[in-house]
């Protein structure tokens, strides 16, 4: 299935992608579109939009589009809701000190978004960075 959302990903433009493969849609095709194109895009190729004006998943009650799909899709794992506090300071500049950690991955994602790369390209070498949080996530589920 195809999932669209805006161009020039940051945190929750890689964020959502990879929780989307990673628990909603192993198969997930994730376009890249500019900001007015997303809902067009979706309504033309049956595409799923999210973090985007309008989109299905967005940012909703004070929550980032990875809270909303946690909860939308009802994802019960304790290090994902320990990912989306971290996701959430993050990409919500008022919540920036959400987390210790949030600020850190709000840099690691500009530093991405510097790059300058071409998004495809930004998606598949920033993941890794969401599977390393995750794996801390976890540590820290069984620690507490």
């Amino acid at each position: 299935m195809k999932w669209v959302t805006r161009e020039h990903p940051r945190t929750d433009r890689i964020a959502c992608p990879w929780l989307i493969r990673k628990v909603i849609d192993p198969d997930a095709e994730i376009v890249y579109v500019p900001r007015d194109e997303v809902l067009a895009f979706a309504e033309r190729e049956g595409a799923t939009s999210f973090d985007a004006p309008g989109a299905r998943y967005t940012h909703r009650d004070g929550k980032c589009s990875f809270e909303t799909l946690v909860e939308e899709f009802h994802i019960d794992d304790p290090a994902i809701g320990v990912m989306a506090r971290v996701v959430h300071g993050a990409d919500v500049s008022e919540d920036a000190d959400a987390t210790p950690q949030s600020r850190g991955l709000e840099a690691i994602a500009e530093g991405f978004a510097l790059l300058g790369l071409d998004d495809q390209r930004q998606l598949e070498l920033e993941l890794p960075v969401y599977d390393a949080l995750y794996a801390w996530a976890q540590a820290q589920v069984r620690a507490a």
